[in-house]
């Protein structure tokens, strides 16, 4: 293959070199260190070509669940598959360069001694040099990076590093490709740009994607499906609105939204609080619950919507100003605790007005034994 070809088997002229996706299979996947579980009996898919997050707090196990994917470590039981082979478990472990993934560090991995040229044909020892260098120009051109082949890592900005460690990861045209945090290092403006293209790229490709991040308003962007982890445990596996909407428990409510919560009690089918009643149900008479109202939800007025439930009178206590929206806590008389509202910055409130306050329907949760 020339340069030329290269070029446009990449999409350089509106083509686009596609790779064959696999799917990842983990069953059972167990991980300890020094006697300390970091993974406890993880089980669940990807589909070949899904963008999937791998999401949850510091110490959860995202890394090492990449890292195990990879064949960086090896789990302590568990059998890991990728496109229906085997390539871990306790009789055999197949190394990294032979599992066909493609692996992309938090903070690049760039070698500062290195062209940008000679970095991305890093990734490709198996091919003649005259080859490497043809599909690294090609993998380059496709992150519109090929102006700078020939200039030094520290000579980019943290966009273009991004981009030239994206292009090494694609171009030896892996079934998978694994992500640690790439965009945390990058300010929130490029942040959002970077990443828009990355995915964009990845989805045109047809690369199966797995990504780790912190962030969950990352993951609802991007992901076709977020897998939760709590403690080295799955909390929730699920498309990003599931996850949202219909969350399984309190704990990963709070993960995807700042929530006011207040204690009920289930009577007559509703669950009785001191901001109001709430139709609840499932839920057993006398039973102890947790109301939980997104701030985005809680609407300060003076006229009553039919989407909206609950009109009780509130007094502003305060209002903070956040660009494109505003923060204003409040409070309801009988509840010893604030309430807090996310609305629209165009509508304004004074400290110490007194106001009608809702909650929109969908933007309430209720989970039982809380208490």
């Amino acid at each position: 293959m020339n340069t030329r070809e290269a070029l446009d088997a990449w999409g350089c002229k509106g083509t686009v070199g596609a790779s064959i996706a696999a799917g990842i299979s983990f069953e059972g996947i167990n991980c300890s260190f020094a006697e300390k579980d970091v993974l406890r009996d993880i089980s669940f898919r990807i589909e070949p070509g899904e963008v999937v997050s791998l999401l949850g707090q510091s110490g959860a196990g995202k890394t090492t669940l990449l890292r195990i994917a990879a064949g960086i470590e090896r789990q302590t039981s568990g059998t890991l598959a990728i496109n229906e082979r085997v390539v871990s478990d306790d009789a055999q472990f197949v190394p990294p360069e032979k599992r066909n993934v493609g692996l992309m560090f938090q903070d690049y991995a760039l070698f500062p001694h290195l062209t940008v040229l000679r970095n991305v044909m890093f990734g490709l020892k198996g091919l003649p040099e005259k080859a490497a260098e043809v599909e690294a120009r090609a993998a380059l051109c496709r992150v519109g990076l090929e102006d700078r082949a020939e200039h030094f890592p520290h000579m980019l900005s943290g966009g273009q590093q991004q981009r030239v460690a994206l292009a090494r990861a694609i171009a030896p045209r892996p079934s998978v490709l694994l992500m640690d945090e790439p965009f945390s290092g990058l300010d929130n403006r490029l942040r959002d740009q970077v990443r828009n293209e990355t995915i964009s790229l990845l989805r045109e490709i047809g690369t199966t994607c797995v990504l780790v991040t912190h962030d969950p308003e990352e993951a609802l962007r991007i992901s076709d499906r977020i897998l939760l982890l709590r403690d080295g445990r799955i909390v929730q596996y699920d498309r990003p609105e599931v996850l949202y909407r219909s969350p399984v428990d309190y704990w990963a409510a709070r993960f995807f939204a700042d929530l006011n919560a207040v204690e009920g009690v289930i009577s007559g089918g509703l669950a009785r609080t001191p901001i109001g009643s709430f139709s609840a149900d499932g839920f057993s008479p006398r039973q102890k619950v947790r109301v939980c109202i997104r701030r985005t939800g809680v609407r300060l007025h003076k006229a009553i919507s039919e989407d909206y439930v609950t009109a009780l009178t509130a007094r502003v206590k305060s209002r903070m100003f956040l660009g494109e929206v505003d923060l204003y806590e409040i409070s309801i008389k009988g509840c010893d605790q604030p309430i807090f509202a996310k609305i629209s910055s165009g509508q304004s409130f004074r400290k110490g007005e007194m106001i009608g306050v809702s909650f929109r329907k969908t933007d309430i949760l209720i989970f039982a034994n809380s208490f």
